[in-house]
């Protein structure tokens, strides 16, 4: 495939890496550069791409994305003791539209995917995860999105796709992909009641900030179901960023946002990774310190990933079966990781699309509240959302 709308990675970059410890993750990653051009994908697990496009922001005031600050700082990190190898196929610059920087998203993140490649993508305003999205219409019958971030962005859909309210074109527009959405950290006073609502119409799963810090691991099932994840930086406190990232006082920490990387990572499902709303300035060391760790963390994920949902051996799991009312509720436990699944009666009007979500992730403590007699909220909204 030719990738001749990627530009290399800025040479201030490539000359920073060479003052790097010989031991930085930076002498170890394939790079498309000037010199050399793009990298062979051969052996490649991962490859980072920069989108250069923000035009589509609410708030655009023609002001240029630039990653180089970042690259910097990741390439000086040393990797951990990892088995994978990554590329850095550099930048996607905007295009003579927005339509076309979209298409060469669609473009690149489908072959690569197709190729077994996972995207980690730098952008640029997070409207860019709709063309992300679209880049599966040919790769999965039905996808699942997991986004880090203080609002919804519904938004109208009968309007221009904006940073806003790319998740309402990805709902409405065909072709009808999307199985499920779930918002990680929302903060309810950015949120109309309407938007809080339609979430919960739709049986899409949307936990506030405050739930998620009291608990991080409730990140961990529905990362494991997640195809694509989403981060918008905005979900990160102030008190973490540079002052030109700085959006709320109340978010996620730098440990938390990591921990969250991380667990996106380890999910045997995520193919695609996008770090979103990035606002570069002069004094960017916190930002990019940040972003950078949080790639290390979702390498270092990827790093940790083992197979184990397949349950066509008994040796490999435990099934438990909880009498909830007039429901029997079917756990089953990985004996190789400890993780648990509930089971989704499969219904035989449904589309067959729907086959592969008969298992859901969950937690111990679903379990644990079902002896009790409590049915998982998760399973209920996807029983429900199945029944249509």
């Amino acid at each position: 495939m030719n990738f001749n709308f990627l530009t290399p990675v800025s040479d201030a970059v490539l000359a920073h890496n060479e003052l790097a410890a010989q031991q930085a993750l930076g002498k170890k990653i394939k790079v498309h550069s000037r010199q050399n051009g793009i990298p062979d994908l051969e052996n490649v697990q991962m490859a980072i791409i920069g989108v250069q496009e923000n035009r589509n922001d609410v708030n655009y005031m023609g002001a240029h994305v630039n990653f180089d600050s970042i690259r910097k700082t990741l390439y000086s990190l040393f990797p951990g003791n990892w088995h994978t190898t990554l590329a850095d196929l550099g930048d996607i610059e905007p295009g003579e539209t927005v339509e076309d920087t979209y298409f060469a998203i669609r473009t690149a993140i489908s072959v690569l995917v197709e190729k077994g490649v996972i995207p980690i993508v730098l952008g640029g305003s997070q409207d860019l995860t709709y063309a992300n999205y679209r880049a599966y219409d040919s790769l999965l019958p039905m996808v699942n999105i997991v986004s880090v971030d203080t609002n919804f962005d519904l938004g109208d859909a009968n309007l221009p796709i904006k940073n806003n309210s790319y998740v309402g074109k990805v709902i409405v527009e065909e072709p009808y992909n999307l199985f499920n959405y779930s918002t990680i950290g929302y903060q309810t006073y950015f949120n109309s009641q309407e938007e809080i609502d339609l979430i919960e119409k739709l049986y899409f799963e949307a936990y506030r900030l405050g739930e998620i810090s009291g608990d991080i691991n409730k990140v961990e099932p529905l990362m494991r179901d997640a195809h694509i994840v989403s981060v918008d930086l905005k979900s990160i406190r102030a008190a973490e960023v540079s002052d030109n990232q700085k959006y709320s006082p109340n978010g996620f920490s730098g440990k938390e946002i990591c921990a969250i990387s991380r667990y996106a990572g380890i999910s045997n499902k995520v193919s695609s990774f996008g770090i979103y709303e990035y606002n570069g300035s002069k004094n960017d060391s916190a930002t990019s310190m940040l972003v950078a760790q949080m790639i290390w963390y979702f390498i270092e994920g990827v790093n940790c990933r083992v197979k184990d949902d397949q349950f066509n051996n008994e040796n490999h799991y435990q099934k438990y079966n909880v009498l909830v009312e007039d429901d029997e509720l079917i756990f089953y436990k990985s004996l190789k990781t400890g993780r648990w699944w509930i089971e989704i009666p499969f219904l035989p009007n449904v589309n067959n699309k729907l086959k592969k979500h008969t298992l859901l992730p969950c937690m111990h403590s679903d379990y644990v509240h079902a002896t009790q007699g409590e049915i998982p909220e998760r399973w209920y909204k996807a029983y429900r959302k199945n029944s249509f």
